[in-house]
């Protein structure tokens, strides 16, 4: 092992890896948000408008994410609508993973039992006061490791992007091994980060399942 080459390439790889976390943290709040609407969308839209999202649904989960960044950056181009590396990027993770999120938050809202629904309505509580203390408080537990789950898949995902030029952390590999010709110590440090980054994010999300499945355990008796 090259020691050295990991310690000259540690500045780069650590840019990358800062690029990567960056992305991928708008791309998830963004894809969360879409997924929410998304659910919104199919609970409550039009039939003409639930056929819109049905047909994008269906797409988005039958394209694979490479795709999809080929199309919104090679593609769109042609037609004149040009976005950089990096937007290019967030929205390709974005509409990739928006369906997969919504069908996580749809399964948990549905799991509530019906009469709970009921009771709120004879209780007379508005839709916020339903969704902040009675759907939420139940749901988020079970969201939250599928939901990881994505959040994880998105993250080494985001090492697609490098095939556009999106200075994330595979790309900064690249630039590291051109520099160092160092190629199996660069990668085994890359996939390190990425084992220990992912396996944090696991770990945090179990902890947190288990205090929220805890309190709620507590208030239901």
């Amino acid at each position: 092992m090259d020691w050295h080459a990991i310690v000259n390439a540690l500045p780069t790889l650590g840019e990358g890896l800062m690029q990567t976390l960056q992305l991928s943290a708008v791309a998830a709040c963004c894809a969360l948000l879409l997924g929410v609407l998304l659910v919104w969308g199919q609970l409550r839209a039009s039939p003409f408008w639930l056929r819109v999202l049905q047909v994008y649904t269906d797409i988005a989960l039958a394209l694979p994410l490479l795709v999809v960044i080929y199309l919104l950056y090679f593609v769109l181009p042609e037609y004149g609508i040009t976005f950089s590396s990096p937007v290019v990027g967030i929205l390709a993770l974005t509409l990739y993973y928006a369906p997969y999120m919504a069908q996580v938050i749809r399964a948990a809202v549905k799991a509530l039992p019906p009469g709970q629904w009921e009771a709120c309505r004879v209780l007379g509580l508005g839709r916020g006061d339903v969704l902040l203390r009675v759907v939420m408080p139940q749901a988020l537990p079970q969201m939250l490791s599928p939901l990881t789950g994505l959040l994880i898949g998105l993250i080494k995902d985001s090492a697609l992007l490098s095939v556009v030029s999106v200075q994330e952390f595979m790309y900064a590999a690249k630039q590291a091994i051109s520099e160092t010709y160092a190629p199996m110590e660069i990668y085994l440090a890359v996939a390190l980060c990425y084992w220990l980054l992912n396996s944090l994010l696991d770990y945090g999300a179990r902890r947190a399942e288990r205090r929220m499945t805890r309190h709620l355990q507590r208030i239901t008796h």
